[in-house]
């Protein structure tokens, strides 16, 4: 029985997040790498690169099984069986029905306009997103993120002393700020424009 299948996938994943599975972590930088390049400089469409990347997967294991049976007369390696079971996906749909009913209720706050602060923060970001959107492709900022997801917990796992220093001067000037703001611009309008009406 090898390391990993004693482990939960949680350690697993905390283990590649960590670099304590190098090779794992290093694999999937590669693999993003190139996904990156074939996506934005190759100029094929997303459904042709799947097509073809599952076409040459399909071809090596059935190349490889083959090959195994041919080479010692017995029976080829079987693949593992994956099945979903019933108890999983409900366990995975109730955890979504409760996150999808927060963030309507959420959206809901925000479009009737309870809390004018909230409006204008989910305004800002949404703006922000916008133009990183019109700045970058999807796919690039999809790879951005891999990198930041399997770089940063081991940068801050080593450097955090030193992370955490700097996040709290931030965190003052920042909060500073706010403040200013807070108290000359959002304390100057309505916090409740839906009650303002009706009253």
């Amino acid at each position: 029985m090898s390391e990993s299948e004693g482990q939960p996938p949680t350690a697993f994943v905390t283990d590649v997040l960590l670099w304590k599975r190098w090779h794992v972590s290093l694999g999937i930088i590669v693999v993003a790498t190139v996904a990156w390049f074939l996506l934005e400089w190759t100029d094929l469409p997303f459904l042709t690169i799947c097509s073809d990347v599952l076409l040459i997967l399909i071809l090596v294991l059935f190349l490889h099984a083959n090959y195994a049976a041919l080479r010692n007369n017995r029976q080829p390696p079987t693949l593992p069986e994956l099945v979903v079971t019933e108890e999983l996906v409900n366990t995975v749909a109730a955890s979504f029905r409760v996150k999808i009913n927060n963030a309507l209720l959420i959206a809901h706050d925000i479009t009737i306009g309870k809390d004018f602060r909230i409006f204008f923060k989910v305004v800002v970001c949404l703006w922000l997103l916008s133009v990183i959107g019109s700045v970058f492709s999807f796919f690039t900022l999809a790879y951005i993120g891999t990198l930041m997801m399997i770089t940063i917990p081991a940068l801050y796992r080593k450097y955090g002393t030193y992370v955490d220093k700097c996040c709290g001067v931030i965190q003052d000037q920042f909060s500073k700020h706010y403040r200013i703001v807070d108290e000359n611009v959002f304390n100057t309008l309505p916090r409740n424009v839906s009650k303002d009406k009706e009253s």
